[in-house]
């Protein structure tokens, strides 16, 4: 199952470059730039600070695309 984010939708609206989520999440800006282009798939742990970080959900950051299709 592929999922999709809206982290960079989020972070700019937060704004935050990529660098400050990646420093408020402590993990590198690589790792940033990988979950938002859809190469990485963060861990449960990393979504969750993700979401606290940018004062929302985990489940609207995030979306299968399977839901999609269902809805």
């Amino acid at each position: 199952m592929n999922v999709r984010n809206h982290i960079k939708e989020r972070r700019l609206a937060a704004k935050l470059s990529q660098q400050e989520l990646a420093d408020r999440c402590q993990v590198s800006r690589q790792t940033i730039n990988a979950i938002e282009n859809n190469k990485y798939d963060p861990t449960l742990q990393l979504a969750f600070n993700i979401a606290k970080v940018l004062q929302t959900q985990v489940d609207h950051l995030f979306i299968s695309e399977q839901e999609e299709w269902d809805v």
